[in-house]
């Protein structure tokens, strides 16, 4: 059966991020309605959920014993079923914002190295969270299409999409995915090892989001031209009474190092597999950046520097992704091009 006749032009079709960091809904004809934290705060004795989004990344590590802020998506797949489904019908209720007869047919973008189990998991909990049709599409494809590179011409287009779980590497040309590679390395494993070099160098225990922010406002991938430091409150592990210490730019660099060049060799190895008429076109056109990681501030110059091509941030690297997956509404053919099975 043909997409475009299931489709029709129902205004709650909705197209979804499901990220490890931020979900994203776009709903054809209105644009980008949702743009909240994967974060679900559920009460552990009445197992009900008490808050979903931004209000329960308020709650991360501040909660009290009986209610636990989970975060259900774990390196772009399902962690937590039952969370998920709970998280998506929040989501979707939100951007449908009024009881509609019709269930939303649904576009989710998933990375690309997900296995079967996983691409059923996240098409059943969408499915049970009211959906009536489901179209996987990869992230890589979407971000690229987010990202305005003409990917039905015939030449290469490379994107690297640096998410909170994943990093999605593909070079794309006749609306084909000619070599793709996702590596679990991208936003969540910087904070971590933020969370880990400052515990093991300044004796401190720092939580998320104090990670995230030192990520935001002094992280980077390669020397800056004027010296950042900040401070940062945390707990001395060794007298356990809350303690400030300032840390530089340079530090957070060392603490982000491995994860930097675990991307850096991912870009690396896919620049090796591409046929080669279409490295020429990569030459000449460059590599495109998106996701919330690509934020990060010189990480254009890193990959510049260690790959000798030019490299370019996307217009808006967070929604590249959701606006990719939400043209897949409008465009039938394309969609039943790349959808994935």
């Amino acid at each position: 059966m043909k997409l475009r006749s299931l489709f029709g032009l129902f205004s709650n079709d909705l197209a979804i991020d499901l990220g490890t960091a931020n979900t994203l809904v776009f709903a054809r004809n209105r644009g980008i309605i949702v743009n909240e934290p994967s974060i679900v705060a559920i009460n552990k004795v009445t197992n009900k959920v008490e808050a979903v989004g931004h209000e329960a990344k308020e709650m991360l590590g501040r909660t009290p014993a009986n209610i636990v802020a989970i975060k259900p998506m774990k390196d772009g797949v399902i962690a937590d079923f039952d969370v998920t489904e709970e998280m998506l019908k929040y989501f979707i209720k939100k951007a449908l914002n009024r009881n509609h007869l019709l269930s939303p047919r649904i576009v989710i973008s998933i990375p690309s190295e997900v296995t079967q189990v996983e691409k059923r998991a996240v098409r059943e909990s969408a499915l049970r969270a009211k959906a009536s049709e489901v179209y996987l599409v990869e992230q890589a494809m979407v971000a690229a299409i987010g990202a305005g590179l003409p990917i039905t011409e015939p030449s290469g287009n490379m994107i690297v999409d640096i998410g909170g779980g994943t990093t999605d590497i593909a070079v794309i040309s006749l609306s084909g995915i000619v070599y793709s590679r996702s590596v679990r390395v991208a936003g969540n494993e910087m904070d971590e090892a933020i969370i880990q070099y400052i515990k093991r160098k300044h004796n401190l225990l720092i939580g998320e989001r104090t990670a995230e922010q030192i990520k935001i406002k002094i992280g980077s991938a390669a020397p800056l031209e004027e010296r950042m430091t900040l401070e940062v409150k945390g707990r001395n592990l060794i007298e356990g009474i809350p303690k400030t210490v300032t840390i530089t730019d340079e530090e957070v660099r060392e603490a982000l190092s491995d994860a930097i060049s675990t991307i850096v060799n991912a870009v690396r190895v896919a620049l090796e597999r591409t046929p080669p008429e279409l490295s020429a076109d990569i030459a000449e056109k460059g590599i495109v950046l998106t996701g919330g990681g690509a934020l990060l501030q010189n990480l254009d110059i890193r990959i510049k520097e260690e790959t000798n091509l030019p490299v370019f941030l996307a217009q808006d690297p967070l929604t590249s992704v959701v606006l990719g997956t939400g043209k897949m509404l409008a465009d039938m053919k394309l969609l039943e091009r790349v959808c994935i099975q």
